[in-house]
C-alpha cells in the first residue's frame, strides 16, 4: 500500500504556529498529552498503523526553508525572529506519536512538552485521513470535477457577497485536494476568498495565513488557574505576547455564556472579534451582538469568524442574518476539501492531559455550546460544571 509524505513543515494550521510561539515564551516547561478520538467509528483495515507509522517516522525529515522562513517574515510580523530561527531549527520527533491497532481500531496518543507536541495535531489528522481512503481503495472524483464543484461554490459565495476562508486541512480527502481547492478558490474567488489557514498553500497562493488559537489554549489555562480563571487568563495571556494583532477570540471552551461574563470591555474592545465554533450560530450572533451594544461597542465594528460544519445553505442563513449587524467571515473547512464523492470522516485529535511546570498531570475538559463535543473524563466534566454553575 502507497504510504502518503507531506511535502513542507509549513502543511500545517497557521494558529498552530501562532500558539506554539506564545507556548514557548509563556510555558516552555509544560508537557501535554493528546488523542486521537474515533467520533464516526471508521473501520481501519490491518496494516493501517504501520502505513500511518511510516508517514509519521518520515515527518523527522521536514524542515523550514530559507524561502518559508522568509514568506513567513514578510506576513507575520508579530512572530519574533527569535521563534522563526527556532522554528527553522524545528524538527518533528516521531518517538513523541504513539500508535497501535487492535483489530480494525486505531489508537494514537502524543506526549511531551506542549512546546514541540502542539504541531502535531493537524497533519496527523491529514495523514491519517488521506492514508483511510487510499487504505480502503475509495476512489474519489476525478480533478476537473473537484475544480468544478469548487468553482461553483466560491461562485455563489461571490454572488452572496460573503468573506470565505479556507480552513480544510485536519480532515482533508488528500493533499491533492486541497492543492486543486486552493488554486480554484484563487483563481476565481477575488470578491469572496480572503486566504486559508493552511501556511503551506497561503504561502503557495501568496495569501496572509489565518487564524488565531484553538481550545487547547483555554484547556491548558483551565488547568494552570483553575476553571474560573481560564478564559480571562488566556485572552490577557495572548494579548501579552500579540498585543492587539491576531484579535479573534475563541468562546466556546467553557460554554460562550460563561466566555460572555469574562469578556469585559478592555477584551471586547481590544479583540477584533470573536470565533462561533458550536451551537447554533444565529442564536450566537444575537447574543454576541447583544455583548457589544451592552459594552457600549458598535457591534459593525466587530467580526465574528463562523468555522462550524458550514456549507453553503448555513452561511446563507447566517449571512442574511448578520448583514448591516455585524462583520462576518466563514471559515469552511471539510465542505471544501472533503467534498470529494465519499463519506467524510469524522474524527479528532484533542488535548487529554497537561502537566504545568512543577505540577503532577491533570486531565483536561472542553465543555462546547453543543453536549456532544464536550470532551474529558466525566468526573473533570461533572467539576468543571460545579465550578462554572453550569447545570
Amino acid at each position: 500500500m502507497e504510504t502518503t509524505f507531506l511535502k513542507s513543515i509549513l502543511d500545517n494550521d497557521f494558529y498552530k504556529f501562532t500558539m506554539q510561539h506564545a507556548v514557548i515564551k509563556l510555558f516552555p516547561k509544560a508537557k501535554v498529552r493528546y488523542a486521537f478520538i474515533n467520533r464516526g467509528k471508521h473501520v481501519f483495515p490491518p496494516g493501517f498503523a504501520d502505513l500511518l507509522r511510516r508517514s509519521v517516522d518520515a515527518m523527522a525529515d521536514l524542515r523550514l526553508t530559507k524561502e518559508e522562513k522568509r514568506y513567513l517574515s514578510h506576513h507575520t510580523h508579530y512572530l519574533d525572529p527569535t521563534y522563526l530561527d527556532f522554528l527553522q531549527g524545528y524538527s518533528f520527533d516521531p518517538s513523541e506519536v504513539e500508535i497501535s491497532q487492535e483489530g480494525l481500531e486505531l489508537k494514537v496518543t502524543i506526549e511531551g512538552y506542549w512546546y514541540r507536541t502542539i504541531l502535531w495535531e493537524v497533519p496527523l489528522m491529514a495523514l491519517i485521513s488521506e492514508l483511510f481512503y487510499k487504505a480502503n481503495l475509495l476512489i474519489r472524483l476525478n480533478d476537473d470535477a473537484i475544480k468544478s464543484l469548487t468553482k461553483d461554490k466560491i461562485d455563489n459565495y461571490n454572488a452572496l457577497g460573503v468573506a470565505v476562508l479556507e480552513f480544510g486541512t485536519r480532515r482533508r480527502h488528500s493533499y491533492e485536494v486541497q492543492e486543486l481547492v486552493n488554486e480554484t478558490l484563487n483563481n476565481f474567488g477575488n470578491q469572496s476568498f480572503i486566504g486559508t489557514s493552511n501556511v503551506h498553500f497561503a504561502m503557495v497562493n501568496n495569501k496572509r495565513p489565518l487564524g488565531t488559537h484553538a481550545h487547547e489554549w483555554f484547556m491548558f489555562h483551565a488547568a494552570q488557574y483553575g476553571f474560573k480563571m481560564a478564559n480571562s487568563m488566556s485572552l490577557e495571556h495572548w494579548t501579552q505576547v500579540y498585543g492587539g494583532d491576531l484579535g479573534i477570540a475563541l468562546t466556546d471552551t467553557y460554554t460562550s455564556d460563561i466566555f460572555f461574563n469574562q469578556f469585559d470591555k478592555k477584551y471586547s474592545k481590544l479583540f477584533d472579534g470573536v470565533r462561533h465554533d458550536s451551537g447554533d450560530p444565529v442564536e450566537f450572533a444575537q447574543k454576541v451582538i447583544a455583548h457589544y451594544t451592552k459594552m457600549g461597542i458598535d457591534p459593525k465594528s466587530k467580526s465574528i469568524v463562523f468555522s462550524d460544519s458550514l456549507n453553503f445553505d448555513k452561511v446563507k442563513v447566517i449571512s442574511d442574518f448578520c448583514k448591516d449587524k455585524i462583520r462576518m467571515s466563514f471559515g469552511i473547512g471539510t465542505n471544501f476539501t472533503n467534498d470529494v464523492g465519499l463519506p467524510s470522516m469524522n474524527m479528532v485529535v484533542k488535548l487529554t492531559d497537561t502537566k504545568p511546570d512543577n505540577t503532577h498531570w491533570q486531565g483536561v475538559v472542553k465543555l462546547s455550546d453543543e453536549k456532544n463535543k464536550n470532551t474529558g473524563t466525566p468526573e473533570m466534566i461533572a467539576l468543571a460544571k460545579e465550578v462554572l454553575g453550569i447545570k
